[in-house]
């Protein structure tokens, strides 16, 4: 907390004064950088206009959690930082897993709607679809230590998401 305090430019009594504990700083760190995705997303998805196609709102919602622009930069290597800690602390520990159930059956719930509505083949299993995507994002790590490029990445992304959806009835 020293540190954070000081690269703040204030003193550790006034940082104490909003953060009774390190725990705490990482929670209103990690919740706010998970608002600032999810509002992100948002805006993104409402660009796509009304009733966006499926595919197009999954490659929204993994090309804004990968490190692609500053901001998505400054979430991932929060995440990072917050999911090393989760390995330390049980408390944050579970946070962190909440939080991540809480996503992931998001993603599953679009995934088996998609699949109700003709986009993805209904021989598709939704747990497996689900984690397959979710497995994209594990891209993060590669885009920061530079040994992939984003544009690899986002073809990578790109070609899943045409395989997933092709043999739906419904058409892009």
């Amino acid at each position: 907390m020293r540190e954070v305090a000081q690269e703040a430019g204030i003193s550790l009594g006034q940082l104490q004064h909003y953060f009774a504990s390190r725990e705490a700083m990482l929670s209103f760190a990690m919740d706010f950088a998970s608002e600032q995705t999810t509002l992100r997303v948002g805006r993104r998805v409402q660009e796509l206009g009304d009733r966006p196609h499926p595919r197009d709102v999954f490659r929204v919602m993994l090309t804004e959690m990968l490190p692609l622009h500053a901001d998505a930069r400054a979430t991932s290597r929060m995440s990072a930082a917050y999911v090393l800690e989760a390995l330390h602390d049980e408390n944050i520990h579970a946070r962190a897993r909440g939080g991540m159930v809480q996503g992931r059956a998001l993603v599953e719930q679009l995934v088996r709607q998609a699949i109700t509505d003709g986009y993805i083949h209904p021989d598709r299993d939704p747990v497996t679809e689900t984690n397959l995507l979710l497995a994209l994002t594990g891209f993060a790590a590669l885009i920061e230590l530079d040994a992939i490029e984003p544009r690899d990445v986002l073809t990578a992304i790109d070609q899943y998401l045409d395989r997933l959806f092709a043999g739906g009835n419904r058409s892009a």
